[in-house]
C-alpha cells in the first residue's frame, strides 16, 4: 500500500503551502489568464526567476500529497511506532484516570465504593474534584513507556516472525504471528510499566500516601524496597499480555473484516479520515474482548499492589472466584473500549501524519 493516499486532491490549491508550488502557479498562467486578474495588482506577487536563496528562506508548509520518506521496517518506521505508542497510550490513560481511581478503589475497597456512581460520589465528598486526578503522573510516565515498548517491539517482532515463518506461512498463520509479536512486546512493556504501576495504585488507593509520583516513588521504596516496584509484575504480565494479544490479533481481524464486508472499497482508495474511522471502531471492539479477558488479572494486581504481604490465594480467598471476574468490570469494560479506541485513533493518526500506512487492513510493502 503507498504511503500516502495520492487518489486524494488538496481542498486548497496546492501553490497555497509553499513558495515554489506559488512560482509553477504563476509561470504556468497564460498570458490571458494574467489579464485576467484585477488591474491593481501591477507586479507579480512572486518574481519568475526567483533565486534560490528566496526559495531557502520560503516559509514551507509540505502539502497533504506530498510523500514523506520513511522506508517500511527501516530504524525510522519502527523510531515513528515507538513515538506513536508514547502517545497512544500515555495520553489516553492519563484521560482516564478518573475512572481508573475509582475502579481501583471498587477492587480494594468494595464496601465503601460499593458502584460507579457512589464511588465517584465518595471520592468527591473526600478529596474534592482534584482528587479525580490523584496519580495522573505515573500514569502518564508508566504507560507512555509501556506504549514505547509495545507499539515499537510488535511492529519489530511481527515483521521478524513473518521472515522466519516465509511468505507463505506467514501468510496462512497471520493470526499467530500477531498473536505471538504482540505476547513479546507486552513481556518487554510490562517491565518498563511495572514500577509507575505500583506507585500509582499505592498513591489512588491511600488517600494521603503521597501526592505523586516524585515524592510516592521515594517512599514507596523506602517501604518495600526497589524490589517491591516488581512485587506485581508477574500478575501484571497475566493481565497485560493476555490483553495485548487481544489487543493487536482482535483489531488486526476486525479491521480486516470491515474492508472486506464493510466498506464497499479497498484500504489503498479509502481516505485517510475513514481509516482512521476504521482504527478507531476496530480498536473499541478490540477493547471490550481485552477488558474481559484481562479483568482477573487486573483485580489481582491491584490488591497485591495495596496489601503488602499479600498473595494471589489471599486475593482469591478474600474476593472470591465470582468477584475475581465482575468486581468492577463493567466500568473497566466502557474504560478499556474507549481507551483501546482512542488508542488505535490516535497511533495510526500519528503514522498518517508522518507518512505512514495506517494498521491492518491489508499486507504493507515488504522492505
Amino acid at each position: 500500500m503507498e504511503f500516502m493516499d495520492n487518489s486524494r486532491q488538496p481542498l486548497i490549491p496546492s501553490f497555497l503551502y509553499s513558495p515554489t508550488r506559488f512560482i509553477d502557479f504563476e509561470q504556468n498562467l497564460t498570458v490571458n489568464q494574467r489579464n485576467s486578474f484585477p488591474s491593481s495588482r501591477s507586479t507579480p506577487l512572486v518574481s519568475s526567476s526567483p533565486s534560490p536563496s528566496t526559495q531557502k528562506r520560503g516559509f514551507v508548509i509540505p502539502a497533504p500529497s506530498e510523500q514523506r520518506k520513511i522506508a517500511m521496517f527501516s530504524p525510522a518506521y519502527y523510531g515513528a511506532c515507538t513515538a506513536g505508542g508514547i502517545f497512544s497510550c500515555g495520553l489516553t490513560h492519563m484521560a482516564v484516570t478518573p475512572l481508573d481511581l475509582v475502579k481501583c478503589n471498587m477492587q480494594i475497597n468494595p464496601t465503601k465504593y460499593t458502584g460507579i456512581a457512589s464511588g465517584f460520589g465518595v471520592l468527591l465528598k473526600e478529596q474534592g474534584v482534584k482528587g479525580f486526578f490523584r496519580g495522573w503522573a505515573p500514569t502518564l510516565f508508566g504507560y507512555s513507556a509501556q506504549g514505547a515498548c509495545k507499539f515499537g517491539f510488535y511492529e519489530f517482532f511481527k515483521k521478524t516472525y513473518s521472515d522466519m515463518a516465509g511468505p507463505e506461512f506467514a501468510t496462512k498463520y497471520k493470526t499467530l504471528i500477531f498473536l505471538a509479536g504482540s505476547a513479546s512486546a507486552e513481556f518487554i512493556a510490562d517491565i518498563a510499566l511495572c514500577p509507575f504501576e505500583a506507585v500509582k495504585v499505592r498513591v489512588q488507593t491511600k488517600p494521603g500516601y503521597a501526592k505523586g509520583i516524585s515524592d510516592g516513588l521515594p517512599k514507596f521504596i523506602k517501604a518495600d524496597g526497589v524490589s517491591g516496584l516488581y512485587k506485581g509484575l508477574a500478575p501484571l504480565w497475566g493481565r497485560q499480555i493476555p490483553y495485548t494479544m487481544m489487543k493487536f490479533a482482535s483489531f488486526e481481524k476486525i479491521v480486516e473484516m470491515l474492508y472486506m464486508y464493510a466498506i464497499p472499497m479497498p484500504k489503498d482508495q479509502c481516505s485517510k479520515r475513514l481509516q482512521l474511522g476504521v482504527s478507531f471502531a476496530g480498536g473499541y471492539v478490540a477493547g471490550v474482548f481485552c477488558a474481559i479477558v484481562s479483568h482477573p488479572a487486573d483485580n489481582l494486581v491491584s490488591f497485591l499492589n495495596n496489601a503488602p504481604g499479600a498473595t494471589a490465594g489471599d486475593a482469591v480467598k478474600k474476593l472470591g472466584m465470582v468477584g475475581l471476574f465482575t468486581r468492577g468490570l463493567p466500568l473497566r469494560i466502557f474504560m478499556i473500549g474507549t481507551l483501546t479506541g482512542a488508542q488505535w485513533g490516535i497511533y495510526d493518526a500519528f503514522k498518517v501524519f508522518v507518512g505512514l500506512p495506517t494498521t491492518g487492513g491489508s499486507a504493507p510493502p515488504a522492505k
